[in-house]
This record gives structure tokens, sequence and C-alpha cells, in this order.
């Protein structure tokens, strides 16, 4: 069931007051209230300690009734799977923010090595070319080498 919301409200604002958020779900207010109790569903509180739910509440209460009727899942057993759902979403948060770091790190690691290419390109073009190091076995010795011109 798709459950209305007030206009300006998103899935997480608080707007039903128990009796309604009841009725929404298709439960007894009393089943609401054991079911915060139990921290199945936790909505939040007004100034005055009255409950009220959002729009993602009532579709978890639907869900905890759909575990519940249609599947047999005792109430233990569908806090464990909210627990373990709600894990899975921040882990999911984590990842993608672990991928946007690594993101950033490749773009930071590619511009050090043009950076050091250009640096290396740089060193190389000032060496002077008309100076050769030569080696032999017995001694070291530097030998100017002048190519050959063109005729």
């Amino acid at each position: 069931m798709i459950v209305p919301q007030p206009p300006g409200a998103d899935d997480d604002t608080p707007v039903f007051v128990i009796s309604v958020a009841a009725q929404l779900a298709g439960m007894h207010a009393q089943t609401l209230r054991s079911y915060d109790r139990m921290g199945l569903v936790s909505p939040d509180r007004s100034t005055g300690g009255g409950r009220r739910y959002s729009t993602r509440d009532i579709e978890l209460l639907q869900e905890v009734q759909r575990l519940s009727h249609d599947h047999g899942v005792n109430l233990a057993g569908i806090k464990r799977i909210i627990d373990l759902e709600h894990q899975v979403e921040a882990l999911r948060s984590r990842l993608s923010e672990l991928s946007e770091e690594l993101d950033g790190a490749r773009t930071e690691l590619a511009a050090a090595h043009a950076a050091a290419e250009q640096a290396a390109q740089s060193v190389h073009a000032s060496y002077r070319r008309d100076l050769v190091p030569a080696r032999t076995p017995q001694q070291s010795a530097l030998v100017v080498w002048r190519p050959r011109q063109r005729r």
C-alpha cells in the first residue's frame, strides 16, 4: 500500500499520530506500541511525548506484518532481519564513500605521475649533449663528443 504524504514532507518526516499510522499500516495502535517497546519500529516523539510516524516507519510496519503473516517469521527474527538490513545499508553507504575517496586518490596519483614525468623530462632536457662519460675497465674518462656534420 502506498502511504500518502503531506505536502513538503519526505519519507523520514514524522507526521502521523499513532492512530493514523495504525490505520495506514493495517494494525491496531496497541501493536504499534508493542513494536516500539521491542525496538522493531522506533518513531520520533513530539514535544509532548506522543509518537509520530513517518512514511518510512509505516512501510517498515507493513514489512513486519508481511514477514510475520506471510512468512511465519517470529518477532525476534524480524528484529534481526531489520538490524541486518540497516547494517547492510550502512556498509553500502561506507563503500560508496570509500569508492569516491579511491577515485580522488587515483586522480591525485595520476597528477603526481604526470608531474614527475614532466620534471624528469625537464631534467633530461637540461643535460649537456656534448659531454659523454666513457668508462673503460681500467680508468674513467670524460670524452667530448661532437656529432658528425652532415654534408
